[in-house]
């Protein structure tokens, strides 16, 4: 199974991006792509004609819409996903690729309760974009951490991790 893996985060060392990247580690029976350019696809905007999109724009639209599953790993802004997240969800509203599509969706925050409001944020995005929640992930930096070499050590986080991505399958 192809699964398209998208951080919220753009920061240059960002834990969301590191989880993200680490799953191949952690599953080897699926194939893990990484779309790392959320910061750069210019802000959404409902009139423009579809057959003009930007190149950025159409590359992205493909990426969700050939994977088989996406996981999406997001920081928690002022309460909600940050603005570049929402952002490329924005630029899916009126075309359909996340049209019943498999998704994992996962907060990643240093410790409790911070992600809960970015999660209902993303879930109700998701909701209105009709993807498949098939679960959702509060993870905390004290659940799971990566290393320096992208291992996972955690305290059961990384088993809830592994049996959230089994979920992803039909």
């Amino acid at each position: 199974m192809k699964i398209l893996t998208i951080s919220g985060s753009t920061r240059v060392n960002s834990t969301n991006t590191d989880l993200l990247k680490s799953l191949s580690l952690l599953n080897n029976e699926h194939i893990f792509q990484y779309y790392s350019d959320l910061q750069n696809l210019p802000l959404f905007h409902p009139d423009i004609d579809q057959s003009l999109l930007p190149e950025i724009v159409v590359f992205f639209k493909k990426k969700i819409a050939d994977a088989d599953a996406i996981i999406i790993s997001t920081p928690s802004y002022l309460h909600n996903i940050p603005a570049v997240l929402k952002n490329g969800l924005e630029w899916l509203s009126s075309s359909g690729e996340l049209q019943a599509k498999r998704v994992l969706a996962i907060t990643y925050t240093p410790h409790a309760p911070r992600g809960q409001k970015a999660m209902s944020s993303l879930t109700n995005t998701l909701t209105a974009l009709n993807a498949t929640i098939v679960t959702t992930l509060e993870l905390y930096h004290t659940d799971i951490t990566v290393d320096q070499t992208g291992i996972i050590t955690n305290n059961g986080g990384g088993t809830l991790l592994k049996e959230a991505i089994h979920l992803l399958q039909d």
